[in-house]
């Protein structure tokens, strides 16, 4: 695999000010979470202080746990409680239960390249399912049947901006049954939704 810049960077012995800042902004906005051991690799996957997000806020749960660095975890959680929600309120009448996540930290390259993945680092994290709090289930898949077509459309659409990169159906093969978000560092902040 290619390395990263991150990939060589080295671990405090102590948390960094950020990482305690982003803590602190995740419990104001309701996230919860608990610490997760370091993560590193030979092939120079790396997550020096990730946090194991368990639910986005008191009503919204993340099935299952995701390992995950703050910063996408605080993104997360703020586009889950600002933008989903009131999306699947408005859409369906219903709140948001639970969001099923298929990826967040695993050490691989992107498909199809020799470059590490965001998830590499923590800075990913993949939908499968949006649950409502009555039980219905919108999967992410490539033709979702009306309204959940409207609302998939609408979630993907209001993600790029908030993520650096927006991937879903349409895609690519392989994503073609999540959406796939992360902050991947790009020149001039830009970002790539397809």
């Amino acid at each position: 695999m290619l390395p990263d810049k991150r990939s060589t960077a080295k671990r405090p012995a102590i948390m960094p000010p950020e990482e305690k800042a982003c803590r602190a902004r995740l419990k104001v906005l309701g996230g919860d979470f608990e610490e997760a051991s370091p993560q590193a690799s030979a092939e120079g996957c790396a997550l020096p202080f990730p946090i194991r997000l368990k639910r986005l806020s008191a009503t919204i749960d993340l099935e299952p746990d995701a390992v995950i660095n703050c910063t996408a975890a605080e993104a997360t959680v703020r586009f889950a409680t600002t933008v989903i929600t009131p999306t699947a309120k408005s859409a369906f009448g219903e709140e948001l239960a639970t969001i099923d996540q298929a990826s967040a930290y695993v050490c691989r390259p992107r498909n199809g390249t020799r470059k590490l993945s965001e998830h590499a680092f923590g800075n990913a994290l993949d939908i499968a399912r949006f649950t409502l709090a009555g039980g219905s289930a919108i999967d992410v898949e490539p033709a979702p049947p009306g309204k959940n077509a409207e609302f998939l459309a609408a979630i993907r659409k209001a993600a790029c901006g908030p993520f650096k990169t927006v991937l879903g159906p349409g895609s690519d093969a392989d994503h073609s049954l999540h959406l796939h978000f992360d902050l991947a560092p790009r020149r001039n902040g830009g970002t790539f939704c397809k």
